[in-house]
Formats: C-alpha cells, structure tokens, sequence
C-alpha cells in the first residue's frame, strides 16, 4: 500500500472511532443529563429550591385576559357592564340551563326563586332572582357573583369557564322573563290560546307545575321556609320528623 493512501486510510479510521466515541458521550449526557423533578431541593438556589418563582407580571401564554367585559363583565371604568359580551341565542341558553341546573339550583332552586334542595335541608336561603333588585341588575353584576362570589356564595370561577358563565347569565334572565312576563308580550295568535281569567288550568299546565313546585311536599317542611328543618333520619337533626321520632324524656 502506498504511504499516502495508508496515511489517509488511517486518518478515516481516526475520524470515525472519535465521531463514535463522542456519539456515544452525547447519547449518556441525553440520559443522565443533570436535572431537577419536582418538589426536588437544590443546592444551587440559595433559597434551596429547585422551582422557581414566577417574576412579578408573568402572564401564561394563551392566558392575557385583555377583554374586561368578557373575563370580568367590567367596562373600562371599572362598572359592571349591562350588555352581554357573546352573541346570544337558543343555543347559548340550552347550554346555560344545562350549566345552571349542575351548579346553581341546588341553591337558587330550578325556578331561580332561592328555594334549592340544600335550602330545603337547612341551608342558608339565597334571594330569589326575581326580586326587583336582581330583575334590574346588570348582567355583569349577575358574572362577578359567578366569578368572585358574593356572601355566603363561595366563587365558581374554577368549576365553570367563562363563556359558560355567560350562558348561566342569560338562562338566569329566561327565568326572570318567564316570571315577570306580561301577556301584551305574546302575540295575537297565542294570546287567543290563553284560558280567560278564572278558568281552570288545563291538565297539562296542571302537571307542569307539579312537576316543579314552589316548595317541597316533604312532610318535615310544614311550614318552609319560615321553619326549615333537617329531616328525620339523619344524624344530628333536629327537624320536625326528628322530633316526632324520638320518644319524650321524662
């Protein structure tokens, strides 16, 4: 073999036993590559933790919430808005009572009027959405209750999003429509289907509203909600049928 040829052959066979060998370097510093798991300390940090704080105005991609109206029902100067932020229509409400009845009626009641099931237990009583104070309060006002909460209301802001948040609001003003509508507000063809005043409700409109009373028939709610009461059965109550189940003390 030639000395030159033999030269370079050798000078190949270096180049590739140091490509190999450095390969083989890179793929160890890729698996054992020094890094911190979670909650892990750290002797680097002088505070010995290996999370870092976030700095001051660090803002989540995706997360700039630039639209007041949307995100908080605020306008620029800080009021609660009076119009909603999302197009409004059939959709948007199904979705809203949809959202209302998982979350809201317990409390506030299928029929918005404060007398929910947990109420019926014992529960504080909110207000019902058909006084005139909440009939005239904006829509944002009704959105920072959801968000921020209000009272003994805990906040939402975590269980449901925003837009659904403003679906609720406009179910919420379906249900005080549905309670304060007038009927000049029908049309001619419907105001003729109306039964004249003093007659007797048809048979379905009898069923519909049995099928969502005002108050509960619960036999340990005689007199709700002027008297609520837990009911007998569960431990520690003290309710009308608790008290009718335990024998007198003498």
């Amino acid at each position: 073999m030639r000395p030159v040829l033999a030269a370079r052959t050798m000078s190949t066979l270096a180049l590739a036993g140091i490509s190999f060998l450095t390969a083989g370097c890179a793929r160890l510093d890729m698996q054992d590559q020094p890094k911190y798991k979670p909650q892990r300390p750290s002797e680097f940090f002088a505070d010995g933790r290996s999370g870092r704080p976030e700095l001051d105005g660090t803002i989540a991609r995706g997360e700039l919430h630039e639209d007041a109206a949307f995100y908080e029902g605020k306008d620029a100067a800080g009021k609660d808005i009076d119009a909603f932020p999302i197009a409004i229509d059939k959709s948007v409400i199904a979705r809203g009572q949809q959202r209302y009845d998982i979350y809201c009626s317990p409390c506030h009641g299928r029929l918005g009027n404060g007398l929910g099931m947990v109420v019926q237990r014992g529960f504080k009583q909110p207000p019902s959405y058909h006084i005139e104070r909440l009939r005239n309060a904006p829509v944002g006002h009704i959105y920072d209750v959801i968000t921020n909460g209000y009272g003994a209301m805990l906040n939402y802001a975590q269980q449901i999003q925003e837009r659904d948040r403003w679906a609720i609001v406009a179910y919420i003003r379906v249900l005080q429509y549905s309670q304060n509508a007038s009927i000049n507000d029908l049309s001619a063809e419907a105001r003729a289907k109306m039964p004249p005043p003093g007659q007797a409700m048809s048979p379905e409109m009898k069923n519909a509203m049995e099928a969502e009373p005002m108050a509960s028939p619960d036999k340990d709610f005689t007199n709700f909600p002027a008297n609520p009461a837990t009911p007998a059965g569960v431990p520690g109550a003290m309710g009308a049928g608790a008290y009718k189940s335990q024998p007198e003390k003498k």
